[in-house]
């Protein structure tokens, strides 16, 4: 951006960054590597994050308080996951530490549930180890502890497995 005035650079950093924001909220860091990116010297780019900092348009605690809501309900990632992307994005191992904070172990357990139970529906031709190892594989990439893993799948597999005995009791006539 060498060939643009200071005045120009400036305006033409403020445009690409309330692009970027026009789209969804960005952490400091996504803006500050965007910036970068488009050839922006880090003067300029400091100067305008510190602008939009002050003037709240760039957040990272709230960005992460809503990234953990969204991400845990839409997706289903468990803390643990949520906190490897925040810090990704550039938020502070503290405040995504905080925002994830926001998801109690009740809550975690309920959304892995959740998830065992749809992905079985489609899983009705699979033997027992198989569904098993593929409903602990899609947790552990969703972030959930070993343990509550286990825990959910045994209870969800068990479960489904006094439903299907009891339909086997029903007869149709």
């Amino acid at each position: 951006m060498s060939e643009l005035t200071p005045d120009e650079a400036r305006k033409k950093a403020k445009e690409v960054c309330f692009d970027l924001l026009a789209v969804r909220p960005r952490t400091k860091d996504e803006l500050r590597k965007a910036l970068r990116r488009k050839g922006f010297d880090e003067e300029v780019s400091e100067a305008l994050l510190g602008k939009l900092d002050h003037a709240g348009l760039i957040d990272d605690a709230a960005f992460a308080e809503m990234w953990v809501r969204s991400r845990h309900n839409c997706q289903g990632l468990a803390k643990r996951a949520l906190v490897a992307e925040l810090r990704r994005k550039g938020v502070d191992s503290e405040i995504a530490a905080e925002a994830a904070g926001e998801i109690d172990r009740d809550a975690e357990e309920e959304r892995a549930r959740q998830l065992v139970r749809k992905k079985l529906r489609s899983m009705s031709e699979v033997d027992e180890q198989t569904a098993t190892r593929r409903l602990l594989g899609m947790l552990a990439r969703k972030g959930y502890p070993q343990g509550l893993s286990y825990a959910v799948v045994r209870e969800e597999l068990r479960d489904l497995g006094a439903e299907s005995t009891m339909l086997d009791d029903v007869t149709l006539d």
